[in-house]
């Protein structure tokens, strides 16, 4: 049976009929995916232009009422949930249920939390002029939505991904139009579905998937649209802010990374392979922060690829569903061979491939090994472009100031990463690297901080409350005190 397309809150057979879904580990199909036609596009993102002053009128602790049990919901059907994101993206059951179907869950459930839209400003003493009397004019500044917004998600995390745009905007009063990766588009389907129950009125959420860039061009391109809330390629990024730019359209881009993860000569070298090794594993190395650029001082470069090499041999790689696989597949047959042309072509250009590089020995399934490239230069294309998937390359530098250099020297500022015992030292060094954000001594997150990108990473800042800022318009009053 297939899937149908969600808007204004019917569920609605697709005109363009369906395509399937293939799971990257078995190649099998997982089900039918609805392929909307244009106008089918065009019609969500008038329903959501229709459903916008209605919802944006309802009070904040409705709406965040909505997403709490939207986040109940969710948690509720985790399994079942994780099981289709993990057989739609290849992650790993652990994985699909903690970083994917979880993450979605702890996104609605924090932006159910209400947060002031308004605040008051210093008042302004002003002297007789043409623009008015003289006296003392007070200020406030609000916070409006923006109004109709696309949701332009990735395929490495349909969950998290998703949920990440639709909760914090739906909590400042827009509607939204999902158009999820033509790759995993069900997940974002049974999402919707958890939203209807919760009880988000018609048309303030719609759905519509397909498996060419039409339905996207559409969507993006409607003039019911105020802005593009986009994740994925910076390629595509440039496209969609093109046509955003016409019409002067709000955006926020999260694209790609080349992420730097200097290692100095005082940094716990376990430490460091243990987080640049998620490169290998997280997503299969499918995700934009990795730390696939890896500069590491001269004094402890050798310790460094010996030792990543010998974490990279350690990890399984295989079946998902099996709770000892640490490496699942890439997203398709295409893809793994994109990956596989840029391991190649590293080889060419003179990196040795200390391990990995080939297809690991499986019947089925678009894996690749984990795979490290040592002896690299910043100039080589391996280093500069992103490869998204489970390989890391790895560059020697003797002195900080080199290695700070390196780092800068990329299109590309998503996050970067230091490993330093002197965490004075790794301070100094982080406040001089070009990127939106900067691991000291960690991989890991803290979801209040603002996310994005500088250079061709991306535009604008979400994730906390920096994600209600990105999905609203700031509008001032002023009045004579």
């Amino acid at each position: 049976m297939s899937q149908a397309l969600f808007i204004a809150g019917r569920w609605t057979e697709p005109e363009g009929g369906s395509y399937d879904v293939v799971d990257p580990a078995t190649e099998g199909t997982v089900g039918a995916a609805p392929e909307a036609s244009p106008d089918q596009a065009r019609a969500a993102c008038a329903a959501a232009r229709e459903a916008l002053g209605p919802w944006s009128r309802t009070a904040p602790e409705e709406r965040a009422a909505i997403l709490a049990r939207t986040a109940d919901l969710v948690r509720e059907r985790l399994v079942p949930y994780a099981d289709l994101a993990r057989a739609e993206t290849g992650a790993t059951t652990g994985t699909a249920r903690a970083m994917q179907v979880g993450v979605a869950a702890a996104r609605f459930r924090r932006y159910a939390r209400v947060e002031s839209a308004e605040w008051a400003l210093p008042p302004q003493i002003n002297e007789a002029g043409p623009m008015g009397r003289a006296g003392v004019m007070g200020a406030l500044a609000v916070r409006q939505p923006v109004g109709v917004v696309a949701c332009v998600s990735s395929y490495n995390n349909p969950w998290a991904n998703a949920a990440g745009k639709i909760a914090p905007a739906l909590a400042m009063g827009n509607t939204v139009v999902v158009k999820p990766a033509p790759q995993d588009p069900l997940s974002v389907y049974r999402m919707a579905e958890a939203l209807e129950e919760a009880g988000v009125p018609p048309g303030v959420v719609n759905v519509v998937s397909g498996s060419s860039a039409e339905v996207g061009e559409a969507v993006v391109g409607s003039a019911d649209v105020d802005m593009v809330s986009f994740t994925g390629s910076t390629a595509v990024g440039r496209r969609i802010a093109e046509v955003c730019g016409r019409d002067m359209k709000r955006q926020l881009m999260e694209l790609g990374g080349k992420g730097a993860a200097l290692v100095l000569d005082d940094a716990d070298i376990g430490s460091a392979v243990a987080g640049i090794g998620t490169t290998f594993s997280f997503y299969s190395g499918q995700i934009c922060t990795a730390p696939t650029r890896v500069l590491a001082q001269r004094a402890v470069y050798g310790r460094v690829v010996e030792q990543l090499a010998s974490y990279a041999r350690r990890l399984k790689v295989g079946d998902p569903t099996e709770p000892d696989t640490v490496v699942g597949p890439v997203i398709s047959a295409a893809h793994r061979e994109r990956v596989e042309a840029y391991v190649e072509l590293g080889r060419k250009e003179g990196a040795v491939v200390v391990t990995g590089g080939e297809r690991p020995p499986l019947e089925r399934g678009f894996y690749v090994a984990p795979t490290l490239l040592a002896d690299c230069t910043n100039e080589m294309t391996v280093a500069r472009e992103e490869i998204f998937g489970p390989v890391v390359t790895v560059i020697p530098f003797d002195d900080e100031e080199e290695g700070i250099a390196l780092a800068n020297d990329s299109d590309y500022g998503l996050i970067d990463y230091v490993w330093s015992a002197d965490v004075a030292r790794a301070f100094r060094v982080a406040r001089r690297l070009r990127a939106g954000g900067v691991g000291v001594n960690t991989v890991g997150r803290n979801m209040e901080a603002p996310f994005g990108g500088f250079k061709r990473s991306g535009v604008g800042r979400d994730v906390g409350s920096y994600a209600l800022h990105a999905y609203s318009e700031v509008q001032s009053i002023v009045w004579p005190g």
